[in-house]
């Protein structure tokens, strides 16, 4: 997928985490993950710009997954002992979660084309779905529109209060 359509697919997998934030009574919780879904949406293509890391590979791996969950869940417990009010267990497994799934959402796109992804690197295994090409413009701007209407949709319906 093209940075279109990784910024839809980040959005469809964010909609009913939105979703549930918000009817858990938790709306900035999902205003940061939401922006930071969007934020890392290209993270792992990083490898286009280091010299010795395949395209595809570590990068788009569950262990870079779990690895830029680890970073967020360290700047959480760095931000809780900052602000010392708030719960580090708490806000360490938020910032893992935000982390890993934002990466995920990448995964999730890659996987959608031929070329597929390598999740558990370093075995050389690629999972794909083939249905569409990386490069196919439709694909790209269909997958963000289709992830626009469903936070919208998730919206509508947290803030109206429609119940899991």
């Amino acid at each position: 997928m093209y940075r279109t359509g990784h910024l839809g697919v980040s959005l469809l997998v964010f909609a009913p985490i939105g979703y549930l934030f918000v009817a858990a009574g938790e709306p900035l919780a999902a205003l940061v993950t939401g922006g930071a879904m969007l934020w890392l949406a290209m993270l792992p293509d990083v490898d286009h710009r280091i010299p010795g890391i395949s395209h595809r590979g570590v990068t788009h791996s569950l262990l870079f997954a779990a690895l830029v969950g680890g970073v967020f869940a360290g700047a959480g417990a760095l931000l809780a002992d900052g602000l010392g009010t708030l719960d580090r267990v708490r806000l360490s497994t938020f910032g893992f979660f935000v982390g890993f799934v934002a990466v995920g959402a990448h995964l999730l796109g890659d996987v959608l084309t031929p070329a597929g992804v390598n999740l558990f690197w370093p075995w050389r295994r690629e999972f794909s779905l083939y249905l569409t090409r990386a490069d196919n413009t439709l694909a790209n701007y269909a997958l963000f529109a289709l992830g626009v209407f469903a936070v919208g949709v998730a919206a509508v319906l947290a803030v109206q209060g429609v119940p899991v």
